[in-house]
């Protein structure tokens, strides 16, 4: 392996090192790049991991982390959405973290699933890729910045991570609910700092890249994530469990 595959991959293992203290872990998994090459450090790791899935049936996510796990066979657990009980749950979650912002709403609906489908399975612990697509550029909004230059990009960036160290929060304050603590390895101050040295040509190559995050691509593909799961684009977690279309159609 190359060494800035190198250095990566042994950042983001210490990252967990530091962060998840517990053995047995639920991860939150979408089979996208991102979860995938999480759960797959976490496992050679030696953590005792379960795959955490949730959306509506027939669900993009779904159906596509069953998929990549067909081939890596850990253990899964997926909780289907009922339609019937959905539109208590938004209304609730508002009431709560207090706020209008559509992403965050969303978000805490897709943790709220999450921590009470590990909650039943006996899980305290949640791991999630958080902090990739900010700090590899993931998202469309980097292709826009493009053009700016490098400062654009880190300002993007800055925004983007601010953003989501402040969402994690109100994603935790739902978990906490059923008793789950939600972690985020890559949202540390640590890992922030060496993330933000990486060049961004090995993250973005122009502004019409619709990949993006190829450095972490690259060492997922290095060590063994699937290859379907490495050359996936990006479908956020509120798209691919149809809570946006969902929450959309109740309002």
């Amino acid at each position: 392996m190359d060494a800035k595959y190198q250095e990566l991959f042994d950042k983001i293992k210490d990252s967990i090192t530091k962060t998840v203290t517990d053995k047995k872990i639920g991860i939150a998994f979408s089979g996208g790049v991102d979860s995938t090459l999480i759960s797959k450090i976490c496992k050679d790791m030696d953590y005792e991991i379960t795959l955490l899935t949730i959306g509506f049936a027939e669900s993009h996510d779904i159906l596509f982390a069953k998929e990549v796990n067909e081939q890596l066979n850990y253990p899964h657990h997926v909780l289907e959405i009922e339609p019937k009980d959905f539109p208590s749950v938004p209304s609730t979650i508002h009431e709560k973290i207090k706020t209008d912002n559509l992403s965050w709403n969303e978000n805490c609906i897709a943790f709220h699933y999450v921590s009470k489908l590990a909650q039943s399975l006996g899980i305290t612990t949640v791991v999630t890729a958080n902090g990739i697509d900010e700090l590899f550029c993931g998202y469309n909004a980097y292709r826009e910045a493009y053009s700016g230059g490098e400062s654009k990009i880190n300002e993007v960036m800055d925004a983007k991570l601010d953003n989501e160290l402040k969402m994690m929060k109100a994603v935790n304050m739902i978990a906490s609910e059923f008793g789950v603590n939600i972690l985020q390895p890559l949202l540390s101050p640590d890992f922030i700092d060496y993330a933000k040295t990486v060049p961004i040509e090995d993250k973005i190559s122009d502004s019409e890249d619709l990949y993006r995050k190829h450095i972490i691509r690259k060492l997922a593909s290095n060590i063994g994530v699937p290859e379907v799961s490495c050359s996936k684009r990006k479908k956020a977690l509120q798209y691919g469990s149809k809570i946006h279309k969902t929450l959309l159609k109740t309002r």
